[in-house]
């Protein structure tokens, strides 16, 4: 299929997604949800893709969420975060953990809110020198969503999972492979090559024995994936729903520093 946000190709095993909407370094919105929902439930699931790569075109893995675009509204007329976390972001990411084949993020450039979540829902991480990674929901009033609260402490402990989380603050590709949350950084210029070469091996490697360890593993790390998704859903439509959250798009869409009241 032809994807307007998105593009599928699929050559010797491999699956390669790349997220592409460059001139907003691949934010999402509703339309790019449904296409890459598409993609990773139905292309990236067939038997005959053996791995899965994803990586974003342009100077960009993905800034997040498009605020500029904002969120469908519910009928009383506020965001309607709840049903597009349920419907398009949410299965997304438990889609890319339940393949039953390894997902590799080539993360080539800013990796921010559900666009680090996204890398984070990989098997295997490889950041460009060049990239970093935010949980840069609390910077307009928001909580890290897109699986981020579950996968970001099972990788880095307690306390940096509270500093990302409520600092929002960069991390970059070296102090990610430090707290472990990528599993290599590699030089720009030989990123893809070498994101590629991997994907490759792992194509012609033993499918079900991935397969399984995949499955065992997210047993003991992520027990209850889906119960964490609908608790971030439940709180990120109540937050979205607040005055700090208006305060804070209208503050980011304007560049200024946003006054937050609690409320």
């Amino acid at each position: 299929m032809s994807y307007e946000t998105v593009i599928w190709e699929q050559a010797e095993g491999v699956g390669r997604i790349t997220l592409n909407r460059p001139d907003s370094l691949n934010a999402w919105t509703a339309g790019f949800g449904r296409d890459l929902k598409q993609v990773i439930t139905a292309d990236a699931a067939d038997a005959s893709v053996r791995t899965v790569l994803i990586t974003g075109a342009g100077r960009g893995f993905s800034s997040g969420a498009d605020l500029k675009e904002g969120f469908e509204p519910a009928a009383d007329g506020m965001p309607d975060v709840r049903k597009e976390l349920h419907e398009l972001y949410h299965p997304i990411i438990a889609g890319v953990r339940r393949l039953e084949k390894p997902v590799v993020a080539a993360v080539n450039g800013p990796a921010v809110g559900i666009g680090a979540s996204l890398a984070f829902a990989a098997d295997l991480v490889l950041a460009a020198e060049s990239a970093f990674f935010g949980l840069a929901f609390v910077n307009i009033g928001l909580m890290p969503d897109g699986g981020s609260t579950l996968f970001v402490p099972a990788a880095v402990g307690k306390a940096r999972a509270f500093q990302m989380a409520l600092l929002g603050e960069r991390v970059s590709a070296q102090q990610a492979l430090e707290w472990g949350l990528v599993n290599r950084v590699i030089p720009d210029d030989r990123l893809m090559d070498e994101a590629g070469a991997l994907a490759q091996r792992l194509a012609r490697g033993p499918t079900r024995s991935y397969a399984s360890s995949k499955q065992a593993l997210n047993r003991m790390l992520y027990p209850d994936l889906d119960g964490q998704l609908d608790l971030e859903a439940e709180l990120q439509h109540a937050l979205a729903r607040t005055r700090d959250f208006r305060e804070g798009v209208a503050a980011f869409v304007e560049k200024r520093q946003p006054a937050f009241e609690g409320g």
